[in-house]
């Protein structure tokens, strides 16, 4: 009868520490995010307050995809690729799950972001991501030199003949369609549709040619051009902006009548997580306003929580408020999935405005 005993006692100890140790697996989150999205003393306040490790590593969209794609969705917990890579990955690899809004905290989210990532984001009506870091493109001004520049077109007034600049890159194209009255992401279900609207952009870019000093090629092409008076008008990043508007408080970074162009960094939901419930406790643990404020900090970027701008450092959100006011964050163009066969109808209208004469 001991024997018996000690044997329950020891099967019984056994499945214990088993299922300890299955605890212990599902209170560590594997997080495939991008450099800045997890600083550390964002990770320590999260482990400290759930008891849940972080696991970060470290990517960008096309590794994203690529090491999804080798698994199955397995691997990580929580991703967070761009919200315009998520519906065609998802249909041509099946790698994520569909995210359950009902276990978001859904008020902490700017509505207008959230909405736009779950239109984007939705396929058959199931929701595959929400938002978390975003950014746009729009209009970086020398208010001095320029200061009747408010939206694309005005890059093309005759005052600034060799003095403006942008990139021969979907973003000008896209820009330039919204501000000559068109919806270019409208027409991205017609090819038709949106070849007459890259012919309309198209001839304004050519006619504009005069305008521009230099394609910049990069961010620094782009600050330095500004910086030494040669640029006083420009399309470029918000974050461009801000630190050129840091330097010299006659330059801001300016969103566009006609909306500036905005992307978003998401969260979603690899297929085969293994930690569900730590992956929902993380989304909202980071877009409280506060702690999102120190993501801000650390990536440069602001996120979707609402409220957060009033965290961050007294200059930052001084020159986010200049630039954003609440119609203008309403007014952002989100990138949607691109449809196949567009990249290379734009590609051929760049070529031809950057051969004409």
């Amino acid at each position: 009868m001991k024997k018996i005993v000690k044997r329950i006692t020891l099967y019984w100890f056994l499945g214990m520490t088993l299922s300890l140790g299955l605890s212990a697996q599902a209170e560590t989150l594997r997080l495939l995010t991008w450099g800045g999205y997890a600083p550390k003393e964002v990770v320590d306040l999260f482990e400290k307050e759930t008891g849940i490790e972080v696991k970060v590593t470290k990517s960008n969209n096309e590794d994203m995809i690529s090491k999804l794609r080798a698994t199955g969705g397995a691997g990580f917990d929580l991703a967070q690729p761009s919200q315009d890579r998520i519906a065609g990955a998802q249909i041509e690899f099946d790698i994520y799950k569909p995210i359950d809004l009902s276990r978001i905290t859904s008020d902490l989210f700017i509505p207008s972001m959230l909405d736009a990532t779950v239109r984007n984001t939705s396929i058959d009506d199931r929701v595959y991501g929400v938002p978390h870091v975003w950014g746009t493109s729009g209009l970086i001004v020398d208010q001095k030199a320029a200061g009747s520049v408010h939206d694309y077109q005005d890059l093309c007034d005759e005052a600034l003949t060799g003095k403006v600049s942008y990139r021969l890159k979907r973003p000008t194209l896209i820009g330039f369609a919204f501000a000559a009255g068109e919806d270019p992401f409208a027409a991205y279900g017609d090819s038709g549709k949106y070849q007459q609207v890259l012919a309309k952009v198209e001839k304004l870019l050519i006619a504009c040619k005069p305008n521009v000093k230099k394609y910049w090629s990069g961010s620094d092409d782009l600050l330095n051009l500004i910086r030494s008076g040669e640029v006083v008008a420009a399309m470029g990043w918000d974050a461009g902006g801000w630190k050129l508007n840091e330097e010299n408080a006659d330059i801001r970074f300016v969103a566009p009548k006609s909306g500036a162009l905005g992307w978003i960094d998401t969260f979603a939901l690899p297929k085969k997580t293994k930690a569900e419930d730590a992956a929902y406790k993380w989304i909202n643990f980071v877009m409280r306003p506060e702690i999102a404020a120190m993501i801000t900090a650390s990536a440069g970027n602001f996120t979707a929580s609402k409220g957060s701008s009033e965290y961050v450092e007294d200059g930052l959100k001084k020159r986010f408020q200049e630039s954003f006011p609440s119609e203008a964050i309403d007014n952002i163009k989100w990138y949607p999935p691109v449809p196949a066969g567009l990249e290379e109808m734009e590609g051929k209208v760049l070529d031809r405005v950057k051969a004409a004469k």
